[in-house]
């Protein structure tokens, strides 16, 4: 069992930054993967980035070279840094972690890019 709690979203104006947290707890020593989606007001959830246990990471294609994931061992937590935002990354983000049985879901935090 695995509890996921995020923290860091918000309302930036378009060019501003935010980071995501996500805190993971419980059963955590076998998580494979750690990461990101995002799902937008009547659009599909889509995998926006993912930290796999050997640090390789895949992105979204639009949001490459202006977010960056990352993974605190220590802490327990996988991180999204979001740079240079735009009006189309406005959406609510949820971490997911997976081990070989299941996958664990966050609550979801609202990010929100607008002038």
């Amino acid at each position: 069992q695995v509890l996921l709690v995020e923290s860091g979203g918000g309302l930036v104006q378009p060019g501003e930054s935010l980071r995501l947290s996500c805190a993971a707890s419980g059963s955590i020593l076998d998580l494979i993967v750690m990461g990101w989606y995002r799902q937008a007001p009547g659009k599909q959830r889509e995998l926006v980035a993912r930290i796999y246990r050997d640090d390789t990471t895949n992105y979204l294609d639009s949001v490459k070279g202006r977010f960056t994931i990352s993974r605190d061992n220590a802490k327990n937590t996988v991180y999204l840094q979001m740079n240079n935002l735009k009006p189309e990354d406005t959406a609510v983000y949820y971490c997911n972690v997976a081990n070989w049985s299941t996958n664990y879901w966050g609550q979801g935090t609202q990010v929100t890019v607008s002038s």
